[in-house]
């Protein structure tokens, strides 16, 4: 008897908690909540313009397409590359910025594409920013062949891999040896739409947080002067996630019915639809005699 003591009383305290549950959300202290869905200590306009002095304030290297160092080649897939404080900067037309420099391999069929990802600089998606990434090709002679500043769409999936805003550009100039990565004026006071994050966090009077869904929603996620890029020939997972990415708000449907009848050959949906028309012409016939 003993021994069953102990046991019977954690069962009812299990059973407790359970038809408790629906409450306890708003019993959680603050410090429960996990740390990247609690949100930012500091607001991003303030994060943000901390991050803009740093490159201001930071001396430049390169002035002139010819000052960088092309060693690098472009690597055969999409690679991770941090620009940031530790990184050089370069002054190109009056503007500041973190860069990168490759040598394009030979050799390769034209015309080819070069992906490129930009990650969320931040672990709460509303006070976030993006690296924005222009590409400038250039010939043996340093001179450049076009500039690009790089759209980004932004695409979840269920990796990091494939989570984030992607971009890609095409490569058709058989006189392109070099491409560098930067970020113009426009691409650092861009910004990037983005479907809205399903979970966000509420504070009730008592002060005490709790997570919410939303279902719907979106806004624009700021251009930053750093930030994690990856950058490399494009390739199977990459072309997926570029070519399925969301780059804007999709405009409103019709409706689910619609949709699925237009798009899908539904007997049910169009014979119900084709019964309701004949019903109709049938007493229209009967009311005009």
């Amino acid at each position: 008897m003993t021994y069953r003591l102990p046991a019977l009383f954690l069962a009812l305290i299990f059973i407790a908690l359970l038809g408790g549950c629906h409450t306890a959300k708003n019993l959680l202290p603050a410090s429960f909540i996990p740390p990247n869905l609690r949100p930012p200590a500091e607001d991003n306009a303030t994060v943000l313009k901390q991050a803009q002095k740093k490159l201001q304030d930071a001396a430049p290297c390169c002035s002139s397409f010819a000052d960088f160092s092309y060693q690098t080649i472009l690597p055969w897939q999409p690679q991770k590359f941090v620009l940031g404080s530790d990184s050089m900067v370069a002054n190109l037309n009056g503007t500041h910025s973190y860069f990168l420099a490759f040598r394009l391999p030979s050799g390769i069929k034209l015309p080819y594409r070069v992906a490129v990802k930009s990650e969320l600089n931040g672990r709460w998606l509303h006070s976030s920013y993006l690296f924005a990434p222009t590409i400038v090709l250039l010939d043996e002679g340093f001179q450049p062949l076009g500039t690009n500043d790089v759209g980004l769409c932004e695409h979840v999936g269920w990796s990091n891999e494939t989570t984030g805003a992607f971009g890609a550009v095409i490569i058709n100039n058989s006189k392109a040896r070099y491409l560098l990565v930067y970020s113009s004026t426009a691409q650092q006071s861009g910004k990037t739409y983005w479907e809205q994050s399903p979970v966000s966090t509420t504070t009730t009077s008592d002060s005490a947080p709790s997570l919410d869904m939303n279902s719907s929603g979106s806004f624009s996620v700021p251009h930053g002067p750093d930030g994690t890029l990856w950058v490399g020939m494009m390739d199977k997972t990459y072309a997926k996630a570029v070519d399925n990415a969301i780059c804007k708000k999709p405009p409103p449907g019709t409706g689910v019915l619609n949709t699925l009848r237009a798009d899908l050959p539904i007997p049910w949906l169009n014979d119900s639809g084709s019964n309701n028309n004949s019903k109709s012409d049938d007493s229209t016939s009967k009311s005009s005699q």
